[in-house]
């Protein structure tokens, strides 16, 4: 009985530590996440693969897609592009890597995350399928978002999606230097808009000031 008492009281600070430690987690998930919601109204699933579109049509339209950056010495296709047109090739399919599982399946608005093209290539080009910020670009004035990035990774890999204050959604870039804090570490004053600039008679993805891109997700059937 003695050993028993004295078993008990040698348990009793681990199960305070324990409790402590819980409700002082510094990943603070919100109960009222709101998912990312694709075309037809359904919650994006991390399991399936999109096209980023836009909300618009005709010349202001056109689907985000996977090329070859100009001047670029990369093995393997590594610049995100958007299309001049909504008339033409449909975009490159795209995976959503959300950096929580605790909600579940599904994609959250303000969640961060990681944007992988959901391409076939070949073992050197894996690794140039993930998105990130590249550096800067003095002769466009700003940064280019391109792949060779990584997942789960304190880096320039990780986005969040938000609504846009006119259609659909909007893309943010969200520098993390630790994951400790994921999924919803980040505060927005440090996100930086993602949108279009023009190179080579293309147009870029890079991190804007205003015009931020207004996009919409479409499954890939």
């Amino acid at each position: 009985m003695k050993c028993l008492f004295l078993l008990c009281l040698c348990l009793v600070p681990i199960v305070v530590f324990s409790s402590t430690f819980t409700s002082q987690n510094p990943i603070n998930l919100p109960s009222d996440a709101t998912p990312v919601l694709d075309v037809t109204g359904k919650e994006l699933d991390p399991r399936l693969s999109y096209r980023i579109i836009s909300t618009f049509w005709g010349a202001l339209g056109g689907d985000v897609y996977l090329g070859k950056s100009p001047n670029s010495d990369a093995p393997c296709a590594n610049g995100v592009f958007r299309y001049n047109s909504d008339v033409g090739p449909s975009g490159t399919p795209v995976r959503f890597i959300g950096s929580s599982s605790h909600f579940g399946q599904g994609i959250f608005e303000d969640e961060l995350l990681n944007i992988q093209f959901a391409i076939s290539t070949s073992k050197m080009c894996v690794s140039y399928t993930i998105c990130k910020v590249g550096d800067y670009d003095a002769s466009l004035g700003t940064m280019l978002l391109e792949t060779g990035g990584t997942i789960s990774q304190a880096d320039s890999s990780w986005f969040k999606i938000v609504k846009s204050s006119q259609f659909g959604y909007n893309l943010l870039y969200c520098p993390v230097t630790t994951t400790m804090t994921l999924p919803f570490s980040s505060d927005d004053q440090f996100c930086l808009k993602v949108g279009v600039v023009h190179q080579n008679g293309k147009r870029r993805l890079a991190l804007v000031k205003d015009n931020p891109l207004d996009v919409s997700f479409k499954q890939v059937q």
